[in-house]
């Protein structure tokens, strides 16, 4: 069982950046794919970026303004997101699947807005 915790959210003005963390109160990530979704009241959640072994993607929407790794030494997964517009706007959520369950932490807010 993985048990997954966002953060690093918050409220940022247009053009800004965040710096998204997901690590694990349980097990590691060390060998999973990590997904970031995100979701705006009203929605399905949507895809962002993702991280695993045969490397990363992004959606259209982040691709060139967004940067997804990992820190080993905090076993965790991280979304940097840089010039951040007022769509971006949303809970994000990390993601991983394992024996065929998907797990999600509880997600961060990020508002873009002046």
């Amino acid at each position: 069982q993985v048990q997954l915790v966002e953060s690093g959210g918050g409220l940022v003005p247009p053009g800004g950046s965040l710096r998204l963390t997901c690590a694990t109160t349980m097990g590691t990530l060390r060998y999973y794919a990590i997904n970031w979704f995100r979701q705006t009241p009203g929605k399905e959640r949507e895809f962002v970026a993702s991280i695993g072994v045969d490397g990363t993607r992004y959606a259209p929407s982040v691709k060139g303004r967004s940067t997804v790794s990992r820190d080993a030494a905090k076993d965790a997964v991280v979304l940097q997101m840089n010039e951040l517009q007022r769509t971006d706007t949303a809970v994000y959520f990390c993601n991983v699947r394992h024996d065929g369950i998907d797990y999600w932490g509880q997600g961060t807010q990020v508002t873009v807005s002046p």
